[in-house]
């Protein structure tokens, strides 16, 4: 079956419960997969279909709706770059589109819209986080960003760059006309079972319009403090800073670092239904039940600092505000938290002691600070090792210094690539982090305005850097020095006893 489309048509497959697995070696029996709730009737029109004998298999829902994804999202993608020679009629992609179609019911086989839908099934199915279309003068280029790097997925005639982008912006409703200034917009798509929100930005270019699809999977927003895979000290910090009925909670890092996950992960722990738990987020990620969550929109007004303002009348327990980023939401966030409410929130730093400089920069006075911070958590996240082909690696002088002396007895691994990782080397990825605790020591620290280094030698005197969780990452075989340089090099260098 490899290479080929599936037998049924993918509407009688969904909505009858019957997909293809597979032909014996000689062709004469198929072996077909039934949904554990689906009507056995429909095996009669499979088998007039196939012409053979069938061996059956029934399946539970969950592992027929991920074979069902599965196969139809291959037969999208292997269409998908098909008859791209075809004259652009822009007409032609401007119909009305459901607020939610489905990716694998290709009912309407034009061209382009088979590229777009096989290009977002792709990024789902190897788990990018954005689709990069970027038109240049002789080119038009799709890059994948998977794990936090980009990687070339197709390059196409520079023509094709306005049919592909018009098409994209028909979907998410933006204005097809206006080619000169940045628009943002959603697409709500289904892939079988899977539910995805595509959120679509785009951006006038020399060589034209950019556009940027984020690919958020619905499904993995209800990720818990247990799939974080938090070291047991910097999860215990957490959960504490979690407990105590007032104070701010800050998760820091670049963009891209997990930031959001981990704010969700700790609303999840707090959803208990004894709580009035409301956010302000731009954008609301995921739909999280229980949680009453605003999404910030700067047209109208509705900016960080006016949402946490108008929140902070409804009663709230906690708050959650997606990005501390100016001095109003500052001082808002600071006052809530010192008026009886938990204030969760991001703000951009490179490490835990940071964010008190960044706090003090933004108007904040030391001795408030002091007052109403808990917890502040940095993180990164390292490309995890396939541990099906990586390689045993002998540690040399220069791994010992980065290291230190545990590397001369630890087996380290380089990433070869096989099959199963796109020959990347490289499967998922690992979260490292740094917790930087309030305690009493801590306060009079910060209210007294000690300097970042003074925070630092106080809360991390025993360890739990960045660059000590990249060290233990490496030493444990979960990632290579190289990929741990690549996202700390700092953090190791500065903190690492070279």
């Amino acid at each position: 079956m490899s290479g080929s489309l599936p037998a049924f048509a993918y509407g009688f497959a969904k909505h009858q419960g019957v997909v293809l697995l597979g032909l014996d070696d000689d062709g004469g029996r198929a072996r077909v997969g039934l949904r554990e709730d689906a009507d056995p009737a429909a095996l009669l029109e499979a088998r007039r279909s196939l012409g053979i004998e069938l061996d059956v298999e029934v399946l539970p829902r969950a592992a027929f709706d991920r074979r069902l994804s599965e196969l139809y999202a291959d037969a999208a993608l292997a269409g998908g770059a098909g008859e791209l020679d075809l004259p652009g009629d822009l007409d032609a992609l401007a119909g009305d589109i459901p607020a939610t179609e489905d990716l694998l019911d290709a009912r309407d086989d034009a061209p382009v819209i088979r590229l777009i839908n096989g290009l977002i099934a792709e990024a789902a199915r190897i788990g990018a986080s954005d689709v990069h279309i970027e038109p240049f003068e002789s080119a038009l280029v799709v890059r994948l960003r998977v794990d936090g790097v980009m990687r070339e997925a197709l390059r196409l005639p520079g023509r094709i760059a306005p049919l592909l982008v018009s098409r994209v912006k028909v979907m998410a409703r933006l204005d097809i006309a206006e080619k000169r200034l940045p628009q943002d917009g959603r697409i709500g798509l289904a892939m079988g079972s899977k539910a995805l929100d595509v959120r679509v930005s785009t951006l006038p270019a020399r060589g034209g319009e950019r556009v940027v699809l984020r690919i958020l999977d619905k499904d993995q927003g209800t990720l818990s403090l247990d799939g974080l895979g938090m070291e047991p000290p910097v999860r215990a910090a957490l959960e504490r800073a979690l407990r105590v009925p007032n104070g701010i909670v800050l998760v820091t890092g670049p963009t891209g670092a997990g930031k959001t996950t981990t704010l969700y992960a700790a609303l999840a722990a707090l959803n208990d239904g004894r709580r009035n738990i409301l956010t302000v987020e731009d954008p609301v990620e995921y739909a999280i039940d229980g949680v009453g969550q605003t999404q910030v929109n700067a047209r109208v007004g509705m900016t960080f600092a006016a949402g946490l303002r108008a929140i902070l009348r409804q009663d709230p327990d906690v708050v959650m505000v997606g990005e501390v980023r100016d001095p109003e939401t500052a001082q808002i966030a600071v006052q809530a938290s010192l008026t009886g409410h938990l204030v969760l929130s991001t703000v951009h730093t490179n490490d835990a002691p940071g964010a008190v400089t960044r706090l003090r920069d933004m108007g904040i006075e030391s001795f408030l600070l002091a007052s109403s911070l808990r917890l502040v958590l940095a993180q990164r996240l390292l490309r995890r090792l396939c541990t099906a082909c990586r390689q045993p690696l002998p540690g040399d002088a220069a791994a010992q210094r980065l290291l230190g002396p545990a590397a001369a007895g630890s087996t380290l691994y380089r990433a070869a690539g096989c099959a199963r990782c796109s020959h990347t080397g490289y499967a998922g990825r690992l979260g490292i982090h740094e917790a930087l605790e309030v305690d009493e020591a801590m306060r009079q620290l910060i209210g007294a305005g000690a300097d970042e280094d003074a925070i630092a030698a106080h809360a991390f005197a025993r360890g739990g850097r960045l660059g000590d969780a990249a060290r233990a990452a490496v030493l444990r075989g979960e990632t290579t020095l190289e990929e741990a340089m690549r996202v700390t090099r700092q953090e190791l260098q500065d903190h690492g006893g070279v």
